[in-house]
């Protein structure tokens, strides 16, 4: 279990501890930029592994027992997790490398960071419907990246680019729905008919394929 607890807490530092501060532009400085994305590459790879073979060695301390109804909400709430990540490699996203400047579309009129929101429903619904020990550590480790990456990357653009991150601020949230909530940007349905209809296939996909990807089925016993 200190072995997750300590991949855990690699993880989050990789991601949100290195990435997400001032020390990305010391390394850089240092490194180089294409340095630092091979190493920050290299340290997600052996915080991700050392992850996984923790928590399968990690023995399954029950800290609560999941009710049936609850399984199913969570087999339900999974389908905008899939859509969410759809929408995301779907839209060039103005957070991203390679995307500044480009308007809010698709997705992104919902939320500028339609990817890591997908992970932070994923990793905490899989966190609730495990109800272990490990399993609170393991997907907890992705869901303060996921979270925390938000407003990490948020003030890393508007550092970067003051009055390109306002405009883009204006038209959208990070939380979804906020900027549409707020007649900030509205919803364009032929944007999304794409991202919903393969995050709806992948979703039922790996409803199906879950027990001989992953394991263990997806559905409530």
């Amino acid at each position: 279990m200190l072995l997750l607890v300590l991949a855990g807490l690699l993880w989050v530092a990789v991601h949100v501890g290195i990435a997400g501060t001032g020390l990305r532009g010391v390394l850089v400085a240092r490194i180089g930029e294409n340095g630092f994305r091979i190493a920050f590459s290299l340290g997600s790879v052996v915080a991700i592994a050392l992850l996984v073979s923790a928590w399968k060695a990690s023995p399954a301390v029950a800290l609560w027992t999941t009710p049936g109804a609850l399984k199913w909400l969570a087999l339900v709430l999974m389908l905008p997790a899939f859509i969410l990540f759809a929408g995301s490699l779907a839209t060039k996203n103005p957070t991203a490398m390679g995307g500044e400047g480009a308007a809010p579309r698709g997705m992104i009129r919902i939320t500028r960071h339609p990817m890591l929101w997908s992970f932070a429903i994923w990793a905490i619904l899989h966190a609730l419907v495990n109800g272990t020990q490990s399993g609170l550590v393991f997907f907890g480790a992705f869901a303060v990246t996921a979270l925390a990456g938000m407003p990490s990357i948020d003030a890393k653009l508007a550092a970067r680019n003051p009055a390109g991150f306002a405009a883009l601020r204006a038209q959208t949230s990070i939380l979804p729905g906020g900027a549409i909530a707020a007649g900030r940007n509205h919803v364009v349905p032929t944007e999304l008919v794409l991202p919903v209809a393969i995050g709806t296939v992948a979703w039922i996909a790996m409803l199906l394929a879950h027990r001989w990807v992953i394991g263990v089925s997806p559905f409530p016993a």
